[in-house]
C-alpha cells in the first residue's frame, strides 16, 4: 500500500479492485492488483489470450522431466490452469526426446477433446532446455512440432551464456502463422531484463527457494519479483510482459502475496511431484511428503548435479545448480568430505538401485508445506481458492 494511505479500514474499491473479490471464479481477471498501476485494458486482454480457457490467478505446473505426465498436464489445464508437459533438451535431427514430445501433445489432445477448446491453440505448453549443444537446430527440428501442433505456450531456460540463443528462437516463434505464448524462466535481474529485450511474452521470476535447476546467483521471490516488475516499467514501459512466480510456492497463501507484488499467478513445481498423475517414482514421492522442513532438509548447491556428473548440468555448473532433499552424501559432503570423496563413496558402499535413492529427488524450501497426495486439477483449484480468499482477508489488514 502507498504509505501515505490513511490508516483505516478500506473498503475494495479503494485498494483498486476492478470488481468486489467475491466474484465467481469463472471471472477471467476478477481483480487489478495495486502495484499493476489498474491494468490497462490492454494487459486485460493479453491476460485472456495467453490463456483463454483459465481461471486467476493462474496455476501453472513446472515443465519437470521426470515428473509430467502427459495426464498431469492436461489436468492442470482441464481445471483453469496452464499444463505444461516435460522439458525437451536434444533438438537433434531423430531426437527420442522430440519423439516423445510429439506423443505427450498427442496425448494431452486427446485427454483434453470434449473438455476444453482446442482451436486455435492447443491448451498446453512445451519446454526446452536451451544449453544443449543441438540448440541451434531448433528452426530445423523443433519449430516445425510447434507449427504442426499449435501449443498455447513455449517455455525457455538454461540458455548457455555463450550461445544466448533465446532471441533467435523467440523470433522463429513469433513468425508462426499461430504462434504461441513465449514464457521465460530467469533467476535474477540481468535475466529478466534480457528475457524481455529477446521478445518474451511471460517472465517466469524463478527465486532461489526453488527445486530442481536455478540460476547458482540468484534472488528470492520476494525481490526478484518486485525487481523485475520495475525494471519493465522502467526500461520497457511500452512493453505488456507478464510475471509469473516461482521457487518455495506450494499453497495459496503464497500465490496471493506474490499477486501482491504484481504477478498474474504461479508455477509450481514440488507441490505437483506427488500429484496422482506425478511420473515421479514412489520412494521420490514418498521422500517429499516426509521430509517437513524444506530450509534444514534441502541442498542448493552444484554438488546435486557433479556427485553423479549429470549429462544435463555438470557441464554448466558455474550458471545453474539445483535444489534437492539431503541424503547421507550430502550430509558427508557438508560435514567437509571432499566432491571427489563422495563420489568414491557413491561408486563403492551404495548399489546403482541405492544410489538412485540417495540422489536427485529435487524438491524446493516450500516442500514442508506438502503433505498429501492429491489429483493434480484439485491441487489447481484449491491453490487458486486459498489465493481468493487470502486476498480476501488481506483486505481486512488495513
Amino acid at each position: 500500500m502507498n504509505p501515505h494511505t490513511r490508516k483505516c479500514r478500506l473498503r475494495p474499491e479503494r485498494l483498486h479492485l476492478t470488481h468486489p473479490p467475491s466474484l465467481p471464479r469463472s471471472n477471467p481477471l476478477p481483480y487489478t492488483l495495486p502495484h499493476q498501476k489498474r491494468l490497462p485494458k490492454m494487459l486485460r486482454s493479453k491476460l485472456r489470450s495467453i490463456a483463454p480457457h483459465a481461471q486467476f490467478p493462474l496455476i501453472v505446473n513446472g515443465p519437470m522431466m521426470g515428473v509430467v505426465s502427459p495426464a498431469l498436464a492436461a489436468e492442470v489445464s482441464k481445471a483453469g490452469g496452464l499444463g505444461f508437459v516435460a522439458s525437451v533438451l536434444d533438438v537433434s535431427a531423430g531426437s527420442a526426446q522430440l519423439s516423445k514430445l510429439e506423443e505427450d501433445i498427442k496425448a494431452c489432445r486427446e485427454l483434453l477433446r470434449n473438455h476444453v477448446d482446442l482451436t486455435p491453440r492447443l491448451p498446453i505448453g512445451i519446454s526446452f532446455l536451451t544449453s544443449h549443444k543441438s540448440i541451434g537446430l531448433f528452426k530445423e527440428t523443433a519449430l516445425p512440432i510447434v507449427r504442426a501442433h499449435k501449443p498455447l505456450a513455449v517455455w525457455l531456460f538454461a540458455p548457455q551464456e555463450s550461445i544466448k540463443p533465446h532471441a533467435e528462437i523467440i523470433a522463429a516463434l513469433k513468425g508462426l502463422e499461430t504462434p504461441p505464448t513465449v514464457f521465460v524462466q530467469v533467476g535474477h535481474l540481468t535475466a529478466a531484463r534480457e528475457a524481455v529485450r529477446d521478445g518474451a511474452d511471460v517472465v517466469v521470476c524463478q527465486g532461489s527457494d526453488a527445486g530442481g535447476h536455478q540460476y547458482v546467483r540468484g534472488s528470492g521471490v520476494v525481490s526478484l519479483v518486485p525487481s523485475v516488475r520495475r525494471m519493465i516499467e522502467k526500461e520497457f514501459p511500452d512493453k505488456e510482459v507478464i510475471l509469473l512466480a516461482a521457487g518455495g510456492i506450494s499453497t495459496g497463501d503464497s500465490v496471493a502475496a506474490t499477486m501482491v507484488m504484481g504477478t498474474a499467478g504461479a508455477v509450481m513445481g514440488t507441490r505437483f511431484t506427488v500429484a496422482n498423475e506425478s511420473s515421479y517414482p514412489e520412494f521420490r514421492k514418498e521422500m517429499v511428503l516426509k521430509t517437513t522442513d524444506g530450509g534444514t532438509q534441502t541442498l542448493k548447491s552444484s554438488f546435486n548435479d557433479l556427485i553423479n556428473n549429470s549429462p544435463v548440468w555438470a557441464h554448466i555448473s558455474h550458471t545453474y545448480d539445483g535444489r534437492a532433499i539431503i541424503g547421507p552424501l550430502h550430509e558427508r559432503f557438508m560435514s567437509g568430505s571432499s566432491l571427489e570423496e563422495c563420489q568414491e563413496a557413491l561408486h563403492t558402499e551404495y548399489t546403482e538401485d541405492e544410489a538412485k535413492k540417495v540422489l536427485s529427488t529435487w524438491a524446493g524450501t516450500g516442500v514442508g508445506l506438502v503433505e498429501k497426495a492429491q489429483p493434480a486439477a484439485e491441487i489447481v483449484r484449491e491453490v487458486r481458492e486459498e489465493a481468493v480468499e487470502t486476498l480476501k482477508r488481506a483486505t481486512e489488514l488495513i
